[in-house]
């Protein structure tokens, strides 16, 4: 199974530098639909998001791309249109949920990917950690050149395959050329199956078959030392 590329021969890229972040202090507020602007009312709807579960960088009103990550993943959970933006509905059940989200899975250290709603659960010790939007295969055929073997054509299908799977290998610095483009810190569960970091991490499936998450939640999974090897990959449902 290719999908994102294999641990053989993936090629490292040279990492880059990344400014230093800066901090505001805002006064507290409600949470409002406030769409995608920053400010107190962002503020307010970014703790909340937190308490419930919603993966995002830093609650300081900066409505930065974690943010607009975390708006898909409530959304998508309460089953609304994931448009990362903060609309009246929105706002209406982010301001009145108390209970945090949760997986299906009540025991047991593991990630759950529901490919139905194309979501990312971390479970610790039965406890769902964290949710984070994600993007798995799309089902579609594909057709495209080999990114490390000049003049080689990989055809497939961008399958997520469904199962109960265990992370078995892993690259932890920066981004990896895989066959079919590239990729971040990647986990890999089944083949060239993994969990990494991308670019591009829309509300809906766009992978040839890997789970993607942004690059600063791969970095947070890296960082607190989440999906070990080892830890179970559970992967469920199936795309519309």
């Amino acid at each position: 199974m290719t999908a994102c590329g294999t641990w053989s021969n993936a090629q490292s890229i040279p990492p880059t530098t990344v400014a230093p972040s800066t901090t505001t202090t805002l006064v507290e507020t409600g949470i409002s639909a406030s769409g995608q602007r920053s400010g107190p009312s962002a503020q307010a709807s970014q703790k909340k998001l937190l308490e419930l579960g919603f993966w995002l960088e830093n609650p300081n009103g900066k409505f930065d791309d974690t943010t607009t990550q975390a708006v898909m993943a409530f959304q998508k959970y309460f089953q609304l249109r994931p448009t990362g933006n903060i609309n009246v509905a929105t706002a209406y059940l982010l301001e009145r949920m108390s209970s945090p989200a949760s997986a299906t899975t009540k025991e047991g250290t593991l990630a759950e990917v529901d490919k139905s709603r194309q979501l990312l659960f971390l479970v610790q010790d039965g406890i769902t950690t964290y949710v984070m939007n994600t993007s798995t295969g799309d089902d579609r055929a594909y057709e495209e050149p080999d990114a490390n073997t000049p003049g080689v054509v990989i055809k497939g299908t961008a399958v997520t395959p469904v199962g109960s799977f265990k992370i078995n290998r892993e690259r932890p610095d920066g981004w990896w050329i895989g066959d079919l483009g590239q990729i971040y810190r990647p986990k890999y569960f089944i083949g060239g199956v993994a969990i990494h970091g991308s670019m591009s991490v829309p509300a809906y499936p766009a992978s040839h078959g890997c789970v993607r998450v942004t690059v600063k939640a791969m970095d947070f999974i890296w960082d607190n030392d989440i999906l070990l090897r080892g830890t179970q990959v559970l992967v469920y449902g199936e795309i519309s």
